[in-house]
């Protein structure tokens, strides 16, 4: 399985940046052993249309572009569930990987956020909470917990995960 972090939007250089890149090279090289062919990342320009819905409509097709029927659609929108711990996201991306789909495609919206038909599409929608974050830090989130959710595969202690195991599904 490929992972693909499609994002809206250039992170220009900076911390944001390098710690993004530092989550999605030491995914990537987790990745290779536990049957995930790589790690990568694409940046799409942000719509210039006038409306925010055209906008959204626009970065939504471009997000799309980058999924085959049978991938797998991880959609970080605000509207999205933010109590779904690291454990079962791990076990989602396993599953997923286990059964054979080809990509995991996480999409991260522009300013405007996502385009209701990639909220539809999408197999999971999760949020990072009911703040608003800027771009950059949820790149690095989304990275961040692609890796973790690679750790916890593994067997790596990198997660330290909640040691009475009641986390809700």
């Amino acid at each position: 399985m490929r992972l693909l972090v499609a994002a809206i939007g250039r992170l220009k250089q900076g911390p944001e940046r390098d710690l993004a890149a530092r989550y999605r090279e030491r995914a990537a090289a987790l990745g290779r052993g536990l049957g995930f062919a790589a790690c990568d990342a694409i940046e799409m320009p942000e719509s210039r249309a006038r409306r925010a819905s055209d906008r959204c409509a626009e970065e939504a097709g471009a997000i799309l572009s980058h999924l085959p029927t049978n991938g797998v659609l991880l959609a970080y929108d605000e509207r999205g569930r933010s109590d779904l711990p690291s454990e079962r996201l791990a076990e989602r991306v396993g599953a997923w990987r286990d059964s054979g789909r080809p990509v995991l495609v996480v999409a991260i919206g522009g300013a405007d956020g996502l385009d209701e038909s990639v909220r539809n599409r999408a197999d999971l929608t999760l949020s990072f909470g009911a703040a608003t974050l800027p771009h950059g830090l949820v790149r690095v989130l989304a990275f961040e917990q692609l890796y973790r959710s690679l750790t916890i595969l593994a067997g790596h202690p990198y997660h330290r995960g909640d040691p009475g195991g009641q986390q809700p599904a």
